[in-house]
């Protein structure tokens, strides 16, 4: 099982970016699908998650400014990005709970991360 983020960059403030997060391998199933962001040295924090029905939770930082959806066909989880400010700048991980087969449990799979930066 492999989950891959892509979509970081610069951009200035006020500014948008989407952000991606496809599951691949063996998947049987994927439950909650997540983002999160760490800066140096503080703890990771959550953005957002979406459930498999599409239920979503926001951290009270990033509410009206980001959203979350997932296409599960494509087992892809997005997060758009908008107004956003110098405080935002991170590495963005997305998580998913995968469930690799019918006789294995669910399990956090974490992606690589990618790099937000918000600057003039």
């Amino acid at each position: 099982v492999q989950v891959q983020a892509s979509g970081g960059g610069l951009v200035q403030p006020g500014g948008s970016l989407r952000l991606s997060c496809a599951a691949s391998g063996n998947i049987f199933r994927i439950n909650t699908m997540g983002w999160y962001r760490q800066a140096p040295g503080k703890q990771r924090e959550l953005v957002a998650t979406i459930t498999t029905g599409g239920s979503t939770t926001y951290a009270d930082s990033v509410k009206g400014r980001f959203t979350i959806s997932r296409d599960n066909a494509k087992k892809t989880v997005y997060l758009q990005m908008n107004s956003l400010n110098p405080e935002d700048t991170n590495v963005y991980y997305c998580k998913a709970d995968i469930r690799p087969s019918t006789y294995t449990r669910y399990a956090d799979y974490w992606g690589q991360g990618t790099q937000v930066t918000v600057s003039s």
